[in-house]
């Protein structure tokens, strides 16, 4: 991130730079500087307004998430993912804390709850490295896990909603079929690339000299901690196949109804998850209220990545290096469905969440592209449907001293490529001109 950052400041005020020296005062209207700094300046401004403009949405959306937290709905998608774990991780004893801390963060990861996620993976890896034999060094169990964590399944994409509510998107859950779809396709590849790849990179130790100290990795004691979380009895595996079963049904119906049913999802999904707390006696103003918390945390915090992001996108732009880019790409990659707009946002989600985000606010802001249009459903599809796969195998390998990550890196990116191609197959067929009115 650092790299890219320097690289599109440095690079726009070269552009300015050069095209200010070929400018002759006289012309009319603000020179190439000029142009530069006050795309700067409004930028920085706008960032922050849209920073602030996202609070009460991302309130609204993670104060109901917790309501559905609370409920259950983690423990119910636990109990039905369980009995297919199971038999995808034939490794891991079946009532080892470390299945039951996959089962939750894949659970947390399929409602969009990244940050009740990240704890549960964590403490799977811990779990994960107790059981390995070559301390250092990914199992097999390890890069599955990671796999799919970097491109699960989503039903509920509420960031990606949430952000194009804020810039006044005729349909904000408009990307709800093409994010199923585009991760159920990037789960599949995951699964079978590891399960492929699996074969050419065998689990050897590492160097004597390479492996890491012995850490601790007891099992936790507390019955609240993640990884124990996991109810102990599962639904039947008939249950479980049913649910994906169904899960393959909504697709197709997704992508045949999705403009009949959008404009129902918010609001049933609010009246909906509220109604299930109160069938489950949680006290849903205060949980309401605890996420809404945490989702004005989350709004706030964003807001120096915003300014940083904008600011040398908008420097991009205002440079012109933003137009010549587009005019060099555009002839190789808007055949195949990927405008050089969007190209962007295609290579820079694996490395920074952050970034990403950023980027895809200013796609959304942008007046010739909109949240509307075919380029602002296919970036939002992309940041709803993929993972920024460099941090997490960071953060999870770091976790617990893993440096040789064999075919893990390779499958993720596998992955992620299928996350992309995926968008653009659907954008292109069901929004090939954008959403309108008509």
């Amino acid at each position: 991130m650092n790299t890219l950052f320097a690289a599109l400041v440095l690079i726009s005020f070269a552009t300015a730079g050069y095209h200010q020296w070929h400018w002759v005062d006289g012309q009319g209207g603000k020179s190439p500087m000029e142009l530069l700094t006050s795309a700067m300046i409004d930028a920085a401004a706008a960032s922050v307004t849209l920073a602030l403009g996202l609070i009460g949405i991302m309130a609204l959306f993670l104060g109901v998430m917790k309501v559905a937290e609370k409920g259950g709905i983690l423990l119910i998608l636990a109990r039905l993912i369980r009995p297919l774990m199971v038999r995808l991780f034939p490794d891991v004893p079946p009532e080892h804390p470390a299945m039951g801390a996959m089962i939750m963060n894949i659970a947390a990861n399929i409602l969009g709850l990244g940050n009740a996620a990240t704890p549960f993976g964590i403490r799977a890896m811990r779990e994960l490295d107790r059981l390995n034999p070559c301390k250092g060094t990914a199992t097999n169990a390890m890069a599955l896990f990671l796999a799919i964590n970097t491109t699960s399944i989503t039903l509920l994409p509420t960031n990606v909603i949430a952000l194009r509510a804020s810039v006044h998107s005729l349909d904000p859950a408009a990307i709800l079929p093409t994010t199923l779809l585009a991760t159920f396709c990037s789960t599949i590849v995951a699964i079978g690339s590891i399960i492929l790849l699996q074969r050419f990179f065998p689990l050897t130790p590492p160097p004597v000299d390479d492996r890491p100290e012995p850490r601790e990795t007891s099992p936790s004691t507390n019955p609240s901690a993640p990884g124990n979380e996991c109810p102990e009895l599962p639904y039947p595996l008939w249950v479980s196949v049913l649910a994906l079963g169904l899960l393959i049904v909504i697709i197709p119906l997704t992508i045949l109804f999705g403009r009949a049913i959008s404009p129902w999802i918010i609001p049933g999904l609010l009246s909906g998850l509220l109604l299930l707390g109160l069938l489950r006696r949680v006290k849903i103003y205060e949980a309401f209220v605890e996420g809404a918390r945490e989702g004005f945390d989350v709004a706030t915090r964003i807001i120096p990545y915003l300014v940083a992001i904008l600011v040398a996108v908008g420097m991009f732009r205002a440079s012109s290096a933003m137009g010549f880019l587009v005019t060099l790409i555009a002839p190789w990659t808007s055949p195949l469905g990927l405008p050089a707009e969007a190209l962007p946002m295609a290579l820079l989600r694996p490395l920074s969440g952050s970034g990403a985000y950023g980027l895809l606010a200013s796609l959304l802001q942008d007046p010739n592209i909109g949240p509307d249009s075919y380029t602002g459903m296919l970036v939002s599809t992309i940041m709803g449907s993929s993972e920024t796969t460099f941090y997490v195998l960071a953060v999870y390998f770091g976790a617990v001293g893993v440096t040789r990550m064999r075919h893990t890196l390779a499958a993720a990116l596998l992955a992620e490529t299928a996350a992309v191609t995926a968008s653009v197959a659907t954008c292109s067929w069901l929004f090939p001109h954008g959403i309108t009115t008509g």
